[in-house]
């Protein structure tokens, strides 16, 4: 098989795409694959270039604006200007966040006909979207928190949210931008943080309790696992990346009919949102053992030790495995179309 993987872009997750390509490369090399590396600021990787890639890490912080804008050109450009592409038989899209998770890169991979992994750009519109996710959540009855979108009054939000209650990019991952506000007179404060990366910014209720997620592959959901994270009380950046940040306890701690119930909630979300290939939920559990979905990740991180595959670990998938049955996916699909068009 003969696969591009596509990393980097210019979102503020490029570095945390960068590592979960070089992990995607390096497994599909070890089952005897070509693959090929593509930056989606920069175009195809040299030599050279492939070898920093692959010794790439996550650092503390994000990217700052002006150093994303000095990445390089537009993903389309990028794509065009990469002949390669068609001759491979799959894209593995290791993208995060951005252009490259919100259905714009999809939009211009339909249309190139190019054959790619993942959800297509209704769903990972619908799940990059926090606002239109929690709308299909409440359509599909699925339980999550309450929120409102800015600008709105104080006394609304003391009235629908509440404090403590969560602030919010719309349309960011990795928690960029997301502040816990615990004080009224911190509320205008986190609002204005978060549209430094976003033009809509979410407030939603703050749910105490347990981080739990779970993964969800060709429609069947796989171990649910519990986050606890060791720097902040949420499972933020730095919590995400940096060694040691949090504890992941996979299986989690659950009762049978617990873990029953996030699977059945996952794959509801899966469905809801128009997903495809695979995902993760994120769930926090309340004190009354109530469950809440926070959102969704359509391209989660793809570390050999980042949470889907530990969830996939769970239900006896290696990592290797794991990213060849996504890549299967792809083709399936891919195959599937040329037959229907066939006939």
């Amino acid at each position: 098989m003969k696969v591009a993987v596509l990393v980097g872009g210019t979102s503020m997750e490029r570095d945390v795409s960068l590592a979960s390509g070089a992990q995607v490369v390096k497994a599909l090399r070890t089952q005897g694959h070509k693959v090929l590396v593509v930056d989606t600021a920069r175009g195809l990787l040299g030599p050279a270039e492939e070898a920093l890639f692959l010794a790439s890490g996550v650092a503390e912080v994000p990217p700052d604006e002006s150093a994303l804008t000095a990445t390089g050109g537009g993903t389309a450009m990028v794509l065009a200007q990469t002949p390669e592409l068609q001759n491979v038989d799959v894209l593995f899209l290791a993208l995060h966040g951005g252009t490259g998770e919100d259905g714009t890169l999809q939009t211009i991979l339909d249309l190139t006909g190019i054959p790619y992994t993942g959800s297509g750009r209704l769903g990972s519109a619908n799940a990059m979207d926090k606002d239109m996710s929690k709308r299909l959540f409440c359509a599909g009855g699925i339980p999550t928190a309450p929120w409102l979108m800015s600008p709105v009054s104080l006394e609304t939000v003391r009235e629908h949210v509440g404090i403590p209650c969560v602030v919010k990019p719309n349309s960011q991952g990795s928690t960029i931008g997301l502040t816990v506000v615990k004080k009224e007179e911190d509320l205008q404060a986190a609002i204005d943080l978060a549209h430094q990366y976003d033009e809509e910014v979410m407030i939603e209720r703050f749910v105490p309790g347990r981080e739990l997620t779970v993964g969800i592959l060709d429609g069947k959901a796989l171990g649910v696992g519990e986050i606890l994270p060791k720097f902040s009380e949420i499972f933020d950046y730095k919590s995400k990346y940096q060694k040691g940040g949090a504890e992941e306890i996979f299986p989690a701690d659950l009762t049978p009919e617990q873990t029953a119930r996030i699977k059945e909630l996952g794959l509801k979300v899966f469905y809801a949102l128009k997903l495809r290939d695979y995902c993760r939920v994120d769930f926090r559990m309340d004190p009354d053992g109530g469950l809440w979905c926070l959102e969704v990740n359509t391209l989660p991180g793809m570390t050999a030790t980042s949470l889907l595959p530990q969830s996939a670990k769970v239900e006896g998938i290696g990592f290797a495995e794991l990213v060849e049955k996504i890549c299967g996916l792809g083709l399936k699909r891919a195959s599937a179309r040329g037959k229907a068009k066939a006939g």
